[in-house]
């Protein structure tokens, strides 16, 4: 997402124009979850209306539609699928297919998300995120999971919750997010020059920037491998996401010192003498 209620008058403007709502969320951040398609494939427009706004280097990592991962299972979706690879053609090489499966899908299944990513084309980079207890916990099917992505080109996303999960909620987000989100152990192996990683911390973002103190270092180990991954933050809430994303983003910075600065964004409101 790149519009929330809580940032408007902080990192976006009171009253952005829809047109201009991810060009304003482009000067903190430059890369994106697609939620939003998981739920309708957007008009090819609207797409193209998303590529303007953003540079050459900025990064769409956009959800395939629920009817395709959690509804169809990934089969019998040729139809489903050609309609949002139009959509989103205008993205170009920016965009990332991200295929998020539901906590059903097991081991028994990835033959047939073989047989999916391998249809996919070419030249669109791909990424799967699986919740499923046993791809994590069995060291067979964790090889078989790995084996079929890397076959495939595909990155492995891993959702980290660990320290969300540490301690009890204490906010009413926390409690929301409790009772939603996977327990999953964390993963830090990359599969591709591209990793993706997601990662929950807790509303206080002190406590968030302590528990992503490994992912700053794993990020660190990548970029010196030469790899470019793309790391999104969440909290509950998400109230303070676009600094705390630039904030991890200067935690890396600090250990790889190579590393571009992300670029100013430009103040919301105008400057004011009173």
């Amino acid at each position: 997402m790149w519009t929330h209620k809580e940032w408007l008058g902080r990192f976006l403007p009171s009253s952005p124009p829809a047109k201009e709502r991810l060009r304003a969320y482009a000067g903190w951040c430059n890369a994106v979850e697609g939620n939003t398609t998981f739920y309708a494939t957007p008009a090819r427009d609207t797409v193209a209306s998303w590529a303007e706004q953003t540079g050459p280097g900025f990064r769409f990592v956009v959800k395939l539609p629920k009817v395709v991962t959690h509804e169809r299972r990934l089969a019998g979706v040729d139809a489903q699928m050609r309609a949002f690879l139009d959509a989103i053609e205008p993205l170009g090489e920016r965009a990332v297919l991200w295929t998020q499966l539901p906590a059903s899908f097991g081991p028994a299944g990835v033959d047939v998300l073989g047989r999916f990513l391998r249809r996919l084309p070419a030249d669109r980079r791909r990424a799967v995120e699986v919740r499923h207890p046993g791809f994590f916990t069995d060291d067979g099917s964790t090889s078989l999971l790995e084996g079929t992505l890397a076959g495939a080109g595909a990155e492995w996303v891993p959702f980290d919750t660990t320290v969300f999960f540490r301690t009890p909620p204490a906010s009413e987000a926390e409690q929301e997010a409790w009772a939603r989100k996977p327990r999953l152990p964390r993963r830090t192996r990359a599969l591709t020059d591209q990793p993706i990683v997601r990662y929950l911390g807790r509303d206080s973002a002190e406590e968030t920037a302590e528990g992503w103190r490994p992912w700053a270092a794993t990020v660190a180990g990548w970029l010196r491998e030469g790899r470019s991954p793309t790391v999104f933050l969440h909290t509950p809430d998400n109230h303070d996401a676009p600094s705390l994303a630039r904030r991890f983003h200067d935690d890396v910075r600090a250990l790889v010192p190579g590393l571009a600065a992300l670029p100013e964004p430009e103040p919301v409101e105008p400057a004011t003498l009173f």
